[in-house]
């Protein structure tokens, strides 16, 4: 196991006319001038018992990493970057790798690399072979031994290297990205099984299911989450940090401005900001927010668009959203995670 505080570097060899990369972790020792990423580990025990939760913010752009770790600086926060499979095809993997990489020596921060919904074993090995600090790996679609199995192949090569691994129990229903679960097959985290896979597979941090859906439309009625199951789980894995997908709460105001502006959002709704400050302070120390970074972004773009006709300057819109982004973050560092301060 390689110790809290290192990052991926790479050495290189010849072989046959080849040339062989090998991943290889260094440490963060005093006076080196780089501040490594770091893993979730030591994060999760202070948010645990600090009854806060760090925010984990799905990136894909320049614009988008530099809005979420402005934020986290001005707030003096912990933060969790991570990237989805559909983030991945997008944006290459190496260009978001690299974006993390100058946010980090850019900020000083403690900055998580993270890995969001991986499908399969694969796809967590590059990931963690490219540096990643932390892995999801959501096996979830799978019947409950299969699940174990997949998780516990991907514990194991990720532990070997320093990485941390999340896992996920129950479905979410939604769509964003490759996540596509309709209400019908939704199911929620039995507390139970959610001990046994915890013991079984050696994960590090559980995504649970305990009404929160991916996208704009999480609920059609009154929002309600189960905080009954997620105290009887913390109850059969006491200390162990749970994770919150799909907790964006869909601020209202940028979605009045997006359908204000041209476009057609009718109906969205999230997950109310006191819940999620609620369930931070009990066990759920990761909370993951996209649709939240979308709404901010693209409100941001589409008023300037109709203010500004005569602007095609990226720089200028793009400028507009990113702050946008930061000021939004730093909200829900302050008065939803309750992570302001936590370094």
């Amino acid at each position: 196991m390689c110790p809290y505080g290192t990052h991926v570097v790479h050495t290189y060899f010849i072989y046959n006319n080849c040339v062989i990369k090998i991943p290889m972790h260094r440490q963060n020792i005093e006076g080196d001038d780089y501040m490594p990423l770091v893993t979730t580990k030591e994060m999760f025990k202070k948010a645990y018992h600090g009854g806060y939760a760090i925010g984990a913010f799905n990136v894909n752009n320049m614009e988008i990493v530099q809005g979420i770790v402005n934020a986290a600086k001005e707030e003096n926060a912990p933060v969790i970057l991570q990237v989805s499979a559909g983030a991945r095809k997008y944006a290459n993997p190496i260009y978001l790798k690299k974006l993390v990489d100058a946010a980090v020596e850019d900020t000083g921060l403690p900055i998580v690399l993270h890995l969001d919904h991986g499908p399969d074993f694969e796809t967590c090995k590059a990931c963690v072979d490219d540096g990643f600090t932390s892995v999801m790996i959501d096996g979830s679609k799978y019947s409950f031994e299969e699940n174990v199995r997949l998780t516990k192949q991907v514990v194991d090569y990720a532990h070997e290297r320093g990485v941390v691994v999340e896992g996920e129990l129950g479905k979410l229903a939604g769509v964003e990205d490759a996540v596509h679960v309709s209400a019908a097959d939704a199911t929620y985290t039995n507390p139970e099984q959610a001990a046994e896979f915890v013991k079984r597979t050696g994960v590090d941090s559980l995504a649970i299911a305990i009404g929160t859906s991916h996208g704009a439309y999480k609920f059609t009625g009154e929002p309600k989450l189960d905080f009954d199951r997620l105290q009887r789980i913390s109850e059969l894995i006491p200390e162990f940090p749970i994770v919150l997908h799909g907790a964006s709460s869909v601020p209202q105001d940028f979605v009045k401005k997006c359908n204000e502006y041209g476009g057609n959002i009718p109906g969205a709704q999230g997950v109310p900001e006191e819940m999620l400050r609620k369930a931070a302070t009990m066990a759920v120390c990761k909370i993951n927010m996209d649709t939240d970074l979308r709404l901010a972004m693209t409100s941001s773009i589409r008023e300037h668009f109709a203010k500004h006709p005569e602007e095609f300057d990226p720089r200028k819109y793009l400028g507009d959203a990113r702050k946008e982004i930061q000021l939004m973050v730093q909200h829900k560092i302050k008065d939803v995670l309750g992570c302001s301060n936590r370094i």
